[in-house]
């Protein structure tokens, strides 16, 4: 049977319907519309009536939290206001999109229904409307709610499954091609919509008339535009350049010095050879790093013919513990390995599925090198995201919908997969409307035994693992490299693909295993092109099956199969009798792993499809990349470099003010903290830092990730670009991103010595015009000149060539990564630490070009960097765009303590220009330097005081400060609840004496074992095994397989006798089934009450086990009955639950808690009233309680942990309770304080984490745990 339901939040927990009505009163401005109701609709197909009823208010709905309604007449008739004026409009993806909800709701059917199934899922929204509606505004609304490239509206007359036949269709062949004249192949290229050129294609048909002597098929012409397309081979920066003709007068000489550069480096590289090798803007981006490895300054670059991310080797000390519980050092060489990535165009049109996968792609280059990527930075551009609705541009999505939800994208999947973002900044600028950019880097590392990189031999094979394939992402590649009109962008819809964290996540745990990775000879990720540039590149000769590639949906043509995006996806070269054991380990770890292709001698690349072969061609042919273009190009004139900023303002104090409001200025806290900074627990500096958490910090940095173990050697990360600069000079702007990056590493106490770049470049489309190919010529030349000036060169990057868009284009953007290894030891934050130090200004002279002085720029990283190791400054930051001004008050934020500074009388410009090269530094001592000057003085009172007449409190410039964007990502929500406590002091009647908690434990244990489950979506289990083992606990991770109803029932016979063979259940954190369908831990909870598991748990705890759930588990925790009953059992309307937070986003950051009580072997060695700060990282952290519920568990002694503030007091404000739990509960016991279940990630903690939070970060419930066996 099919069926329909209609699923609507309880009034408490309408969080999304509440978002909605603001953004539609505030951006549609409906000013009649009264209220908005949001219900998730659910077409459940091929179910019996009695599994309907079962898995409605397990999988559809929480009894506690969802009202269920069988039909629309019965959903629209619920309102509370029967008379109330009605309109709605249903919403659902389009066929083909990957719909997570409907996924994971599936998942959840198979772990309850037991017995195979062909039960399918589609989901989708019905939105209802109250008040007076006009049919002009519903249509508003509908285009405001729809984007038409991921969606369309549904039609809730049908409830069809729309299965789709196997395709039998022979593939096209196109006849007549190699015949065709000139004029018909450029009418075939346009009717086709191909990204390449009319001469490519001609280049084609001589190609299959003179050597192949047949027509081509679809396939063909679809694999050939993919695999030559910008994206993949990078055309544009592979077209020869014929001549440069600098027409620049105000920096001809400088510029000519700079392609003298270029010229010199060319001759040393490849030397006779030089005159043969064509100049091309690629050549211009690596040649300096082709120099400097022939001549020996780049001893740790690791070299190799798989090209998968920068990469390097590098020297761990790793920290572990041995089984005497002593801790030992051991030196290691392992390669650490970084990458950036765009993914621009997709996310322009569809903002979630876009950047999303441009983490995800980021992630799956290092991975397919085999590291475990452990930190991300995300780098945007954007127009104003404040501007209104009705001044979008047709064709176009509003900017405040393209950056919200590409922000949500991008952080939803680097979140579920459990990677640390910890620098994340959007640059605002009106050229990015033409394209947004959407930019990520990511780094890795792994120990260099780990991974072997051998050539593919004839009789090896390519195995395919990962995700499925589907029509996602047809054309992605082709779409980015083109130009957009209005038309065009209304067309893509194919060309987005779509992103599943919760298999990539798999991809990641099985490349952390030794024994895999030293099966593989070579592995290409899936992005760009799909099969036909993954498995295309591994091999000159190969054999492909099309028919073998596992789809999510049956009807997939072969050029489909060829082309086709789909994330998630790797392609591994094997020996063939390796095949076995990779299956086994891959299914180990839920991932499906089969073989594709054949690696043989041919030369050529062949693709078969139901028995036919529709691929045939020469890897010669293929790896001439097109046909050679060749262009002129010309360095344009320009004004001389304006670095004084004209900021609004009559007085001193409003330029100040008005500075701080800047958009690339003002605070993007509500922004940054969507994203997870603490997974790893490895993050050496949060991206907001001071006892206030106000400061931001100027890089990442982030320890090595290092497996049940511990380590001080870090990676840092600083980018740097300024539209302001690359706009007036490109040169300029090439030039000072480069310096940018290279002073945030210096400033925050990295060895500049040893930095490595990766450069983004992004820039219009350049067609033929000479003065355009100038604007990338010349970024890349400043970048280039400062990099051999000082001897530090980019060993890789990505180009992107599209940024047009009509008639307007983004600014010339040249984004400079500097990667610098460090010791966490020697990081400093930005945020001012003590009054009474000193504030130093280091300044930079500029030359005749207006650069800076790059002699003295070296001399002041060195002295900075000396005196940071030296402990001599304590704080330091590098002056930006913004100036002095910037720099000062955003030092003073982080812990309010305010600054007694003089300038001279004439200089108010100086502290607004624009001033790379120079830095403020705060040291306790007195500094003898020729480049610094005395500023003044740290003070105790919250306030800037300038030459002792321009006095500014701290809290209304902070005020001020985040003011701007608030409105776009808020940072705080009124709670309307704001109860702390039940108004009573209740006496504890029922106290349970420590002494009686532990009274029936049989201390036997040499080393307790504890279970960790981990769930498709759980991210948290390394941390937690770490912070279990190096208390002496023996972790043991188990991974629930639900590939085939035969594996779940394996699964769960696996997690029974690893339950009983635990002394301790750790249910981790993470997101079990990307937290769907609506609703945290469903899965974990179907797991939990399963017969034999539940079962096992009530065993666990009556011999004493002890059972922790953190954040994701406490999920589970509360919605099985453990919590607070402490057994497993069906809710009721009452229950306790946690839900999603009221700001209604993810929380990233530290909050304060305080023990409210220690009884419980969980808190033992704590004191009541204990405050420390622990790490959130959730979307569903509100915990909802009746006041009977709360007096219950109040008295009876089972609140364990509440939200404080800065002065103790338990607290609803957002700032300290980000979710707005009821009462400010963190965390609750049951069982006699047997089980604990908490929001805040304890296990995230270790050696110079959060150097830059204040308080105490060690909560250690993992020793306490294990101390009760003992």
């Amino acid at each position: 049977m099919n069926y329909r339901i209609f699923v609507e939040k309880k009034e408490d927990f309408r969080v999304e319907a509440q978002n909605l009505f603001s953004d539609l009163k505030e951006n549609i401005g409906l000013a009649g519309l009264l209220d908005v109701r949001v219900l998730n609709i659910y077409d459940i197909f091929n179910l019996g009536k009695n599994d309907l009823q079962k898995l409605e208010k397990t999988v559809f709905s929480e009894i506690n939290v969802d009202n269920v309604y069988k039909s629309l007449e019965e959903s629209l008739g619920a309102h509370k206001n029967k008379n109330s004026k009605e309109v709605y409009f249903s919403v659902e993806f389009l066929p083909g999109q990957y719909d997570q909800r409907a996924d994971s709701a599936i998942q959840c059917i198979n772990l309850l229904i037991d017995k195979d199934n062909n039960i399918n899922v589609k989901s989708g929204k019905l939105i209802v409307l109250y008040g007076n509606i006009s049919s002009e505004e519903l249509n508003k609304i509908k285009k405001h709610c729809i984007n038409n490239v991921e969606a369309r509206e549904k039609n809730l007359d049908i409830l069809s499954e729309n299965v789709e036949l196997p395709n039998k269709d022979k593939v096209i062949v196109y006849d007549g091609f190699i015949k065709k004249n000139k004029e018909e192949i450029v009418k075939m290229r346009n009717d086709l919509e191909l990204a390449m050129t009319a001469k490519d294609l001609l280049f084609i048909q001589e190609y299959f008339k003179n050597e192949e002597k047949r027509n081509p098929t679809e396939t063909e012409i679809r694999v050939l535009d993919t695999y030559w397309s910008d994206h993949c081979r990078h055309t544009t920066f592979e077209t020869i350049i014929d001549d440069i003709k600098v027409e620049n007068k105000v920096y001809r000489d400088l510029f000519n010095k700079a392609i003298n550069e270029y010229v010199e480096s060319r001759k040393y590289v490849y030397e006779e050879r030089e005159a043969k090798r064509p100049m091309t803007l690629m050549d211009l981006a690596t040649v300096f790093g082709k120099e400097q490895r022939k001549n020996g300054s780049l001893p740790d670059l690791e070299v190799s013919d798989e090209i998968n991310a920068c990469s390097i080797y590098i020297d761990v000390p790793v920290e572990r513990i041995n089984e005497d519980g002593k801790a030992e050092v051991t030196e290691e060489k392992w390669i650490l390995q970084f990458k950036n990535e765009t993914h621009n165009h997709p996310t322009e049109i569809e903002p979630f599925g876009g950047a999303a996968t441009c983490i995800g792609g980021a992630i799956r280059d290092p991975l397919s090198g085999r590291t475990f990527i452990y930190q991300a930075v995300r780098i945007s551009g954007a127009g104003d995201p404040t501007e209104r609705i009705e001044d979008t541009i047709k064709g176009k999505l509003p900017q405040k919908v393209i950056t919200k939800t590409a922000a949500h994208g991008f952080s939803s999947y680097g979140n579920q997969i459990g990677l640390a973002t910890t620098h994340v900044n959007e640059i605002y600028d009106e050229g990015y409307k033409a394209k947004r950019m959407e930019l990520g880097l990511v780094v890795g590392a792994a120990p260099a035994e780990n991974i072997i990189r051998e050539k593919p031999e004839a009789g090896d094979i390519v195995v395919l693992l990962g995700g499925r394939t589907g029509r996602d992402g047809i054309g992605g590649a082709t779409g980015s490299s083109k130009e957009h009109t209005t038309e065009s962008s209304e067309k893509s819809s194919a060309e987005v693909q779509k992103g599943n964290a919760v298999t990539e996540r798999k991809i990641q745990r099985l490349f952390r295993n030794k024994n895999v990775t030293t099966l593989i000879k070579k592995c290409n990720d899936f992005g760009a092109g799909g099969v036909s540039v993954a498995i295309g590149e591994l091999a000159d000769g190969l054999v492909i099956d099309l028919n073998e590639i596992r789809v999510k949906y049956i009807g997939l043509t072969g050029t489909e199969l060829a082309i086709s995006e789909s994330q998630e996806r790797m392609a591994v070269v094997i020996r063939k009798e390796d095949l076995d054991k990779f299956v086994e380990y891959a299914t180990e770890e839920n991932l499906e792993a089969y073989k594709v292709a054949e690696i043989n001698d041919s030369n050529r690349l062949v693709m078969t499809y139901n028995g036919e072969t529709i691929v045939d061609i020469s890897r010669d042919f293929l790896n001439t990349n097109g046909a050679s273009s060749n262009i002129n190009i010309e360095i344009e004139n320009s004004d001389k470099l304006v670095l004084d900023r004209k900021i609004a303002g009559n007085t001193f104090k409003e330029k100040f003010v008005n500075n701080l409001k800047d958009l690339n200025v003002a605070s993007q806290r509500g922004l940054v903290e969507t994203f997870d900074s603490t997974i790893g627990a490895s993050t050496v500096l949060m991206p907001f830092g001071g006892k206030y958490q106000l400061t931001p910090a100027e890089v990442s940095v982030q320890k090595v990730s290092v497996m049940n173990a511990e380590t001080d050697v870090a990676s840092m990360v600083g980018y740097g670009y300024n539209p302001y600069i690359a706009k007036q000079v490109p040169f300029h702007g090439g030039a000072y991103a480069v310096i940018e990056s290279l002073a945030k590493v210096v400033a925050a106490g990295g060895n500049y010595k040893n930095v490595r770049f990766t450069f983004q470049e992004y820039f219009e489309r350049l067609g033929n015009e000479a003065k355009k190919w100038g604007r990338p010529l010349s970024a890349l030349l400043g970048a280039l000149h400062i990099q051999k000036s000082f001897g530090l060169s980019s060993i890789g990057g990505k180009d992107s060539m599209s940024g047009t868009f009509n008639d307007i284009s983004v600014p010339p953007t040249l984004v400079s990564f500097a990667v610098s290894v460090v010791n966490a030891e020697d990081v400093v934050s930005s945020e001012f630490k003590k009054a009474g130090d000193n504030i130093y200004l280091i300044t930079t002279k500029l030359d005749e070009n207006d650069l800076p002085d790059l002699k003295e720029l070296k001399e002041n990283f060195d002295f900075i960097e000396k005196n940071i190791k030296d402990k001599k400054i304590v704080a330091s930051v590098a002056v930006k765009n913004a100036g002095i001004a910037e720099s000062i008050a955003k030092m003073t934020f982080g812990n309010k303590l305010g600054v007694n500074v003089n300038f001279a009388e004439n200089a108010e410009n100086e502290w607004f220009k624009v001033n790379y090269g120079a830095f403020i530094i705060e040291t306790p001592e007195k500094i003898d330097y020729k480049n610094a000057t005395l500023l003044g003085k740290v003070t105790e009172e919250a306030k800037i005081v300038i030459n002792n007449d321009t006095v500014m409190d701290l809290d209304e410039l902070i005020a001020e400060w985040e003011k701007p964007l608030e409105k776009v990502f808020p940072t705080k929500k009124e709670i309307k609840n704001k109860k702390v406590s039940c108004g009573l002091i209740y006496e504890k009647l029922k106290r349970i004496e420590h002494e009686n908690v532990i009274s029936n434990i049989a201390n036997n244990y040499a080393k307790p074992r504890v279970f960790i489950p981990v769930f498709p979506g759980t991210n948290s289990e390394y941390d937690l095994e770490r912070a279990f083992n190096r208390e002496g606990g023996l972790s043991k991770i188990g991974v629930f397989n639900n590939l085939t109803h035969k594996n779940i029932l394996n699964s769960i016979d696996t997690f029974v006798k690893e339950i009983n063979n635990s002394q301790i259940l750790m249910l981790p954190g993470g997101f079990s089934a990307g937290d769907e369908p609506d609703g945290s831990a469903k899965f974990m909870v179907a797991v939990l009450k399963n017969k034999k598991v539940k079962e096992a748990v009530e065993n666990l705890l009556k011999r004493d086990g002890l059972i922790l759930g953190i954040c994701n588990g406490f999920q589970a925790l509360i919605k099985s009955g453990l919590l607070p009953y402490g057994e497993i059992r069906e809710l009721n309307e009452d229950s306790p639950t946690l839900t999603f937070n009221t700001i209604g986003k993810h929380m990233s950051k530290i909050v304060q808690t305080q023990l409210m009580t220690n009884n419980s072997p969980w808190l033992s060695d704590m004191e009541v009233g204990d405050i420390h700060s622990v790490a959130i990282s959730h979307g569903e952290g509100r915990l909802v309680i009746t006041e009977n519920e709360y007096i219950k568990l109040f008295e009876n002694n089972q609140i364990a942990t509440k939200y404080v503030d800065l002065n103790g007091k338990v607290t609803m404000d957002s700032q300290f309770n980000p979710n707005g739990s009821y009462y400010a509960i963190e965390g609750m016991l049951a069982y006699n304080g047997r089980i604990f279940g908490k929001m805040g990630h304890s296990e995230r903690k270790g050696k110079n984490v959060y150097k830059n939070i204040y308080g105490n970060k060690e909560q250690n419930i993992f020793r306490n745990g294990i101390k009760f066996f003992k």
